[in-house]
């Protein structure tokens, strides 16, 4: 059999016809329990003359001296090329309590060549409603590399305008969460699935003893996407319960029949319900080629003619090895690459063969280009 190896590799992702069990923490989240982002601006000092000389840099920097008690005359231009504005981001885990520590990255917003050995003042992050949840400050860890000559040639290795500070910023204040309130929780599904919500709450309601018959749910599933859950109203209580409920094992709803394509990688993953409805497909192609050569045609010694030069086209014609081969009803993934295996298609000719059979209304499923 020949297998595929062009610049391209075809990926195939066959599922076993058993979905295997999962827990609930591995496909749903606690509705309002997440992370929420975090941003500052600030300076980064002690950079070997790869800073910047901009204005809002060096005003950033005159308003730091200010602070510190010092002011500088309004005609004085500071030399900063050992110093950089950066904008300061993280992400702040939920339950995150005050005096713990989170990581952030710092990224250069002028022109600075490069953070690299910066050390980040003390930066205030703010969130979404403008409150400092964290303070940030500390040595960067850059994996960049950028060098330059003086004939102007240059190499970068990654980028060295961005860092980390692991550990680099002190949580504040924590973000007020809703998960102790109120009687019931929403479990939100990763992939919203009709039949995926329904056997999480069947799931949730035969381990724990409800009998949805005789009007007693735990969980009720609210649409494709979400399952209300009644819990404990005890704090105490309510992490116990859901210890045990994320933990519990169910078969989701199976994926819908879908191909999905990456016209710029070549890459082709199909779905394992992906069938072919009745079809024939023949594979080959005709191809012409045409070259001219120039000669050049010169008179005898003796004679009065001149020198010629005419053009001689050659036409070459190859006719490829056309196969073809049919399609049962219900045809599987299997079957599929089996036969364009066998007749010597590309990952190429698979995506135009796959294209084809869509527009023929032979392809069962959803064809998806990224």
């Amino acid at each position: 059999m020949k297998i595929f190896c062009q610049w391209v590799v075809l990926c195939t992702v066959v599922f076993s016809s058993h979905l295997q069990a999962q827990r609930i923490k591995d496909v749903a989240d606690i509705q309002g329990v997440r992370s929420n982002q975090l941003i500052g601006y600030g300076l980064v000092v002690g950079l070997p003359g790869t800073g910047e000389q901009s204005p809002f840099t060096e005003q950033s920097f005159r308003t730091m001296l200010t602070n510190f008690g010092i002011s500088l005359d309004p005609n004085t231009k500071p030399k900063i090329k050992n110093v950089a504005a950066v904008a300061v981001h993280a992400e702040l885990p939920p339950f995150t309590k005050p005096g713990q520590t989170i990581d952030i990255t710092v990224s250069s917003v002028g022109e600075a060549s490069s953070l690299q050995g910066g050390t980040l003042l003390q930066t205030f992050l703010k969130g979404v409603d403008g409150k400092v949840y964290a303070v940030a400050q500390g040595s960067l860890v850059v994996s960049g590399f950028g060098a330059q000559g003086q004939d102007g040639s240059r190499i970068v290795i990654n980028t060295p305008t961005v860092g980390r500070i692991p550990n680099g910023a002190l949580v504040e204040q924590s973000v007020p969460s809703g998960f102790a309130n109120g009687d019931t929780l929403t479990l939100n599904l990763h992939y919203p699935d009709f039949s995926t919500a329904k056997r999480l709450a069947d799931t949730i309601n035969e381990r724990l003893g409800a009998q949805p018959e005789k009007g007693y749910s735990i969980a009720t599933p609210l649409d494709a996407a979400s399952v209300r859950v009644t819990a404990p109203r005890d704090i105490g209580q309510r992490v116990g319960f859901l210890a045990a409920v994320e933990n519990f094992e169910f078969e989701p709803g199976q994926a819908p029949a879908r191909v999905v394509i990456n016209s710029r990688t070549g890459t082709i993953v199909i779905g394992q319900d992906v069938r072919l409805l009745p079809a024939a497909i023949t594979h080959g192609g005709l191809t012409v080629t045409i070259s001219e050569n120039q000669q050049v045609t010169q008179p005898n010694a003796l004679g009065q003619g001149e020198t010629v030069v005419t053009t001689q086209s050659i036409v070459d014609v190859d006719l490829a090895d056309s196969r073809m081969f049919k399609f049962e009803p219900g045809v599987t993934l299997d079957q599929l690459v089996r036969a364009v295996n066998e007749v010597g298609a590309a990952p190429g000719d698979l995506m135009a063969i796959l294209e084809a059979l869509r527009q023929a209304g032979a392809l069962r499923g959803e064809l998806v280009v990224i």
